[in-house]
């Protein structure tokens, strides 16, 4: 029997293994004349060594990173290089950073970087036994030249499974890619678009029958915003949110759980009211919900184009809290043309929450590629904040990762140093109106 023609190496971290699972889901389903091998690398060793086992048959490695690792994983790339390397071996690397900043992660050591959505490229390599020529969806680099292909295809989220069922690989449920909000601070609708696609209920109810049968119990969703699903526009469908429940509840089971508004999704807090918080009381277990509030001051939010104002996180929070939830607050220090007074503004609710019952979410502004806000100075806390933010940690009233954060924030404002986007830097960022006084 002919060995594959191609071998799929995939740098497999936790971090990243749910979109590495869409992408199996896609390939899974995808017939080809091509005769391939997957494999998995869990650590820079293992990825090695299925690199040297394919010997000469051509090895497409997988990457898949968001920004805050770019630089890391440049790292392991070349120990991985020094391992296993080639010319029969191509280092691809896709996600959002990737996607956003394509020529510096070729400089950073990778062969391939894919533009947009996966799916469709990763179909069209394996058809192609890795030969980019052609392929919509890349850049690399051709002779000395960057070479770009444009962005893949978008295409129904119903066209691929959400999970590998080839692979017995299963994750949390992406029921809405994109997201017409569009942050500024945020990679979702520059990456996807400022428009939602949701997985159609009948594709969703499909899946949790796949899950039940294969014994899995829990069923838990991917969206950017989880009462959106089901609309197209800034109103909630709550009948389409309640056919969904009814629907995933019934399908996993009495022995299953349904997890709906909580990690790895949020709900925005103009969205949450009695009857919302009462279905997700009725068809599902989690007793939290992550309310995205992101600052405390109402000139900040409007800066950030976020859509509503701390009125409705506190409206939210009390809210969740009176229906008996634990809510979740996610908040994000440091962010651009803060002044003074609106780290007072966001302390200030962070306590206010935190006293009603709240847990808060603590980020560091980080310039993330792909952004408006991309060209910011990195999100900086001062001393004051941050004794602040500890003495909420100590009572048990805040948690994250904000503080690593600073770090990443510093590394991406130093990278889009080096790769200025012609016309924009910091000083051409508008700034934020000045903050309102009181007349003496």
């Amino acid at each position: 029997m002919n060995g594959p023609d191609l071998v799929l190496v995939l740098r497999y971290r936790k971090a990243v293994t749910y979109g590495f699972h869409v992408l199996l889901g896609a390939l899974g389903e995808h017939e080809t004349a091509t005769r391939y091998e997957v494999r998995f690398g869990e650590n820079v060793e293992e990825t090695a060594r299925h690199i040297r086992e394919a010997g000469d048959t051509r090895v497409l490695v997988l990457w898949s990173f968001y920004s805050p690792d770019a630089a890391a994983l440049a790292e392991e790339l070349q120990q991985i290089r020094a391992l296993a390397d080639g010319p029969n071996v191509t280092h691809l690397a896709g996600g959002v950073h990737a996607t956003a900043e394509p020529v510096q992660t070729l400089d950073a050591g990778w062969d391939m970087a894919a533009i947009g959505e996966g799916e469709s490229t990763l179909l069209s390599l394996v058809d192609a036994k890795g030969d980019p020529a052609g392929i919509t969806g890349l850049a690399y680099r051709l002779a000395g030249e960057v070479k770009k292909t444009g962005k893949a295809r978008q295409l129904p989220l119903d066209e691929f499974p959400g999970f590998a069922l080839k692979w017995d690989k299963f994750n949390a449920l992406e029921i809405t890619r994109g997201c017409i909000y569009a942050c500024r601070f945020c990679q979702t609708p520059f990456m996807f678009s400022a428009r939602f696609r949701h997985r159609s209920l009948e594709n969703v109810r499909w899946h949790v029958d796949q899950m039940r049968a294969r014994g899995l119990r829990d069923v838990r969703f991917i969206t950017p915003t989880a009462l959106s699903w089901g609309t197209q526009t800034e109103e909630p469908n709550l009948a389409a949110v309640e056919e969904l429940l009814a629907s995933c509840r019934e399908g996993i089971g009495p022995n299953g759980r349904v997890f709906f508004g909580s990690f790895p999704s949020e709900i925005r807090p103009e969205h949450v009211s009695r009857e919302a918080l009462r279905l997700v009381k009725k068809y599902c277990n989690n007793n939290n919900i992550i309310v995205g509030a992101q600052s405390g001051s109402d000139r900040v939010l409007g800066a950030a184009k976020r859509g509503h104002d701390t009125e409705e996180v506190r409206r939210a929070v009390r809210l969740g809290v009176e229906e008996g939830f634990r809510i979740n607050v996610d908040m994000i220090f440091g962010m651009p043309g803060e002044d003074r007074t609106d780290v007072d503004a966001s302390l200030g609710l962070a306590r206010e929450l935190a006293d009603l019952g709240a847990r808060i979410h603590a980020h560091t502004f980080m310039p993330l590629p792909g952004t408006p806000w991309r060209d910011a100075p990195p999100g900086d806390v001062d001393p004051d904040t941050i004794r602040e933010v500890d003495r909420l940690s100590r009572r048990g009233a805040l948690y994250g990762h904000w503080q690593k954060q600073r770090d990443h924030a510093a590394r991406l404002a130093a990278a889009a140093e080096a790769y200025p986007r012609p016309g924009r830097s910091r000083t051409l960022l508008p700034t934020l109106p000045p903050t309102p006084t009181n007349p003496s």
